[in-house]
């Protein structure tokens, strides 16, 4: 498999959980029979980096911090530009998504395609309940994805989806 979507955060802490939720509808939705294997992962970026290593392609999905538009969904192409430190800062774990990208850049880890979703959350604390705003976030980031996916195989179907990503 050349594509892998990895979606980040925890389920106990609101709007962190949205990375995770897009990982769980996708694999309900049966995506990975498209020749794209999902993975759920808390974000700790030493163990983030094994997890796209022997991956040509690779989109991440996490929450971002709140900047007053809950739900707004921003796509980085890590290959070609930084994350930003004020969008992602640290997890609960000493290091985070950010951090693992930007080691894996300075290492030269970072795989050809590295596509990172962000979905701006609204609510962190503990137990807290998903927001409206990212809950319909969710919705959008799958169906945005399998429409990129499903759109791959039929434009090249000799070719992974995760050869067009960029």
């Amino acid at each position: 498999m050349a594509l892998r979507i990895i979606g980040c955060g925890n389920v106990d802490r609101g709007d962190d959980a949205a990375g995770l939720l897009v990982a769980r509808r996708l694999h309900a939705l049966g995506v990975e029979t498209l020749a794209v294997e999902i993975m759920e992962h808390s974000g700790e970026s030493f163990s983030l980096m094994d997890r796209w290593a022997g991956f040509e392609n690779i989109i991440l999905v996490d929450a971002t911090a709140p900047s007053g538009k809950p739900g707004q969904v921003q796509v980085w192409n890590a290959r070609v530009e930084r994350l930003p430190e004020d969008v992602f800062p640290c997890s609960t774990h000493a290091f985070g998504v950010r951090e693992a990208v930007e080691l894996a850049r300075t290492m030269n880890r970072l795989p050809q395609t590295l596509l990172i979703y962000g979905i701006e959350g609204k609510q962190f604390s503990f137990a807290a309940p998903l927001s409206a705003e990212v809950e319909r976030a969710v919705a959008s980031v799958v169906e945005r994805l399998v429409t990129q996916v499903s759109e791959s195989l039929i434009h090249n179907p000799q070719r992974s989806p995760g050869d067009n990503l960029s």
